[in-house]
C-alpha cells in the first residue's frame, strides 16, 4: 500500500496541472475616455475700478481744508466796582460790558482768491447819574458800537501781485445819544443804525510782503468810491440852539447819502507770536482822497463864481492786540485814530483796555 502512495500524489499532481493550463487571463486594454467636468460657477463681468464713498468723502474734505482757512474768535470782558453805603471814601457803583466778535474766511482756487471779514462790537457801561431834582439812577449809556462786512475777490497776476476789488461796509448797530441822560429826558439821538453808515469800494492792486515775519498787505486802488448814508434824519437836530443843523456825518440836510470817488490805500498787517499764538497784533490803515469829485465840485464853484473849500483826505488806522493768558482768558488793548473833516475837524481817537473770557477758532 505504501508503494500506492508516490503514485496517488503523482496523479493529483498531473490533474492539477491540466486544470492550472485550461484558465488563462486575457489581457485587456481600457478604452479611452474624454472626462467631462460641469462648470457650476455664474460669469458676470468685474469693473476694474471700486468707488468708495468713505474715500470720496475723505478727498473732498482735504480739498476743502486745503482751499477754506477760517479764523473766528469771540472776546467778552468787562468789569465790576461795587461799594456799599458804609464806605467812607468816594465811588460810584459801576458796570462795563464789551462783547467782540471777528470772523475771517479765505477760499482760493488756482489763480481765484476771495476774502470775507465781518466784526461786531458792542459795549455798555452803567453808572448812577443825577437825573434831576437830585435823584440818582443806575443808567446804561453806549461807549462801543460798530459792525463792519467786507469782501475782497482777487486773481493773482505775477510774483507777489495780485488784482481786483475791495468792497468795506460799516455802520452802528444800536441809537447813541450825545449824554447819558439824553434817553432818558427823551432827547433826540446822535447816531443810529446807518446813521452814519460807511461804504467804500475800490479796484486796483494789492501787494504781498513775501515774508512770514513780516506779513504786510498794501492795496492800492486808482479807482475807489466812497459813501456816507444818513437815514435817521432826527441827527439833524440841535438840542442846544432848537434848531436843524445844515449838515450830519457831512451829509448836507434833506438828503440821505453822499458819494464821492477819487483813490484809496489800505495796509494790513496781522502776525501772532509764541507757540500757542498768545501774542496777536493786527492793524488795518485806510485813507481815502476824493480826487475826482475834487476837481467837479471846484470847477463847478468856479463856475458859479463861489468860495470852494478843496476836500482832505480821511484816515482810519486801527490797532488790536491782544494777550492770551491761558486758552480762555485774556487782555486786549484796542486804539483807534480817525480823521475825517466834513464830520469834524479834530482827531478822534478812541482807546481801550480790557480783560476777559476769549475763544479762537482756526482750522489751520
Amino acid at each position: 500500500m505504501r508503494h500506492l502512495y508516490p503514485l496517488t500524489l503523482f496523479v493529483a499532481l498531473l490533474f492539477s496541472a491540466q486544470a492550472m493550463a485550461q484558465v488563462s487571463i486575457d489581457e485587456t486594454a481600457p478604452k479611452p475616455e474624454k472626462p467631462e467636468f460641469e462648470n457650476e460657477m455664474k460669469e458676470g463681468a468685474v469693473e476694474a475700478e471700486y468707488f468708495s464713498e468713505a474715500a470720496y468723502r475723505a478727498e473732498r474734505r482735504a480739498i476743502r481744508n486745503e482751499r477754506n482757512t477760517v479764523d473766528l474768535s469771540a472776546n467778552l470782558h468787562g468789569s465790576l466796582t461795587a461799594f456799599s453805603e458804609s464806605w467812607q471814601a468816594s465811588g460810584d457803583n459801576a458796570i462795563a460790558i464789551l462783547a467782540n466778535i471777528n470772523f475771517k474766511h479765505t477760499y482760493k482756487k488756482d489763480r481765484f482768491s476771495i476774502t470775507n471779514v465781518a466784526s461786531a462790537k458792542l459795549g455798555y457801561n452803567n453808572m448812577k447819574t443825577d437825573v434831576g431834582d437830585g435823584t440818582e439812577k443806575g443808567l446804561w449809556f453806549k461807549n462801543v458800537d460798530e459792525l463792519a462786512i467786507s469782501t475782497a475777490p482777487q486773481w493773482d497776476m505775477v510774483k507777489n501781485w495780485t488784482y481786483g476789488a475791495n468792497i468795506k461796509f460799516r455802520t452802528q448797530l444800536t441809537p447813541g445819544y450825545n449824554a447819558r441822560t439824553s434817553k432818558y429826558n427823551g432827547e433826540e439821538r446822535i447816531s443810529n443804525f446807518l446813521t452814519p453808515g460807511y461804504l467804500d469800494a475800490s479796484i486796483g492792486f494789492t501787494y504781498v510782503v513775501p515774508s512770514i515775519k513780516f506779513p504786510l498787505k498794501i492795496n492800492l486802488a486808482p479807482i475807489a468810491m466812497s459813501g456816507t448814508y444818513v437815514v435817521d434824519q432826527s441827527v439833524y437836530y440841535d438840542a442846544a440852539s432848537d434848531s436843524y443843523k445844515d449838515k450830519a456825518y457831512g451829509v448836507a440836510l434833506g438828503q440821505k447819502y453822499k458819494h464821492e470817488g477819487g483813490l484809496s490805500v489800505q495796509l494790513d498787517f496781522d502776525r501772532s507770536w509764541g507757540k500757542d499764538g498768545w501774542l496777536r497784533y493786527r492793524t488795518t490803515a485806510y485813507s481815502f482822497y476824493g480826487w475826482i469829485t475834487d476837481i467837479t465840485s471846484a470847477n463847478q464853484a468856479k463856475r458859479d463864481n463861489l468860495e470852494y473849500e478843496h476836500v482832505v483826505p480821511t484816515l482810519r488806522w486801527e490797532n488790536t492786540i491782544d494777550i492770551k493768558a491761558s486758552k480762555y482768558l485774556s487782555t486786549q488793548i484796542y486804539v483807534q485814530l480817525y480823521y475825517n473833516k466834513a464830520e469834524v475837524n479834530k482827531l478822534q481817537v478812541q482807546s481801550m483796555l480790557s480783560v476777559g473770557l476769549t475763544y479762537t477758532f482756526k482750522n489751520k
